[in-house]
C-alpha cells in the first residue's frame, strides 16, 4: 500500500463533509486531532463525530450514551459538529445506515469517512462494508507500528488525487499519512482508575464532566 500526503489546502474549504464515528468512551485529544488534520488536509466543511449507540465489534461502552455525548459536546470546537443521529436510532449501529441517512440528507456533497489503519484491517468484518463506497469515500488515517493489510475488493477505488475525495460525491480510497497522538480512551480509563492526571489527554471541560459523574473510577 502507498501512503501518501496531500499538499495542505490554504484556507480554502469546500462544500466535502469528514464524518468520524466512534464509541467515544471517553473523547479525547486523539480523536479531535485525527479530526482537524483530516479537516485541514483536505480542506472539507466541517468533520462530523457520530457517537455509536452499540457496535457488533466492540465491547458495550462504560459511560452512558447521553455522557459520552455530553463529553462530546463539550470537547468540539469550530469545524467539528457532534452528530448523534446513531444514538437517536438506538440498536446496532452500523455504518451502512449512516451513511445512507447522511447520502439522504446531504446527497450531493462529497461524503469522507474516516477510519484508522485499525478500523480498515477490520473493514471485511463489519457488516454491508462492500457497499460503503455507494455512498463515501474511505479516508484511511496511517499510525506507526500499524500495518495496513490488502483488500483487494476496494485496490481498484485507490487514488492519490485527493482532489477526487472533494469533488465527487463517493467512490474513492484515500491514504493519508498523518501524525496521530498515542493516545487510546482505554488507557485514559486506566489512568483514571489509577487516580492519574487527565489533563493531557482530554480537554478540561471533558475532564471536569468526568470527575463531576464519578466516570471510569470502577474496572
Amino acid at each position: 500500500m502507498v501512503t501518501c500526503a496531500p499538499e495542505r489546502v490554504a484556507g480554502a474549504l469546500n462544500s466535502a463533509i469528514g464524518i468520524l464515528g466512534g464509541t467515544f468512551d471517553p473523547v479525547h485529544h486523539g480523536h479531535l486531532r485525527l479530526a482537524l488534520e483530516v479537516r485541514e488536509a483536505l480542506g472539507l466543511a466541517e468533520v462530523r463525530l457520530i457517537p455509536t449507540a452499540s457496535s457488533h465489534l466492540r465491547a458495550t461502552a462504560v459511560a452512558r450514551a447521553e455522557q459520552r455525548l455530553a463529553m462530546l459536546e463539550r470537547a468540539v470546537v469550530p469545524g467539528l459538529v457532534v452528530d448523534a443521529r446513531e444514538l437517536a436510532r438506538g440498536g446496532c449501529s452500523y455504518t451502512i445506515d449512516t451513511l445512507i441517512s447522511l447520502r439522504q440528507q446531504f446527497p450531493t456533497s462529497p461524503l469522507c469517512f474516516i477510519l484508522g489503519a485499525d478500523a480498515w484491517n477490520a473493514l471485511p468484518l463489519w457488516h454491508r462494508w462492500r457497499e460503503l463506497l455507494d455512498y463515501a469515500h474511505l479516508v484511511v488515517a496511517t499510525r506507526p507500528g500499524v500495518s495496513l493489510g490488502a483488500i483487494p475488493e476496494l485496490a481498484r477505488a485507490q487514488t492519490t488525487d485527493f482532489g477526487r475525495l472533494t469533488t465527487t460525491p463517493a467512490g474513492c480510497v484515500g491514504w493519508l499519512s498523518i501524525p496521530l497522538l498515542p493516545i487510546s480512551a482505554t488507557d485514559l480509563r486506566a489512568r483514571r482508575r489509577a487516580g492519574q492526571c487527565l489533563d493531557a489527554l482530554t480537554p478540561p471541560a471533558v475532564v471536569a464532566f468526568i470527575t463531576a459523574q464519578g466516570l471510569y473510577l470502577a474496572p
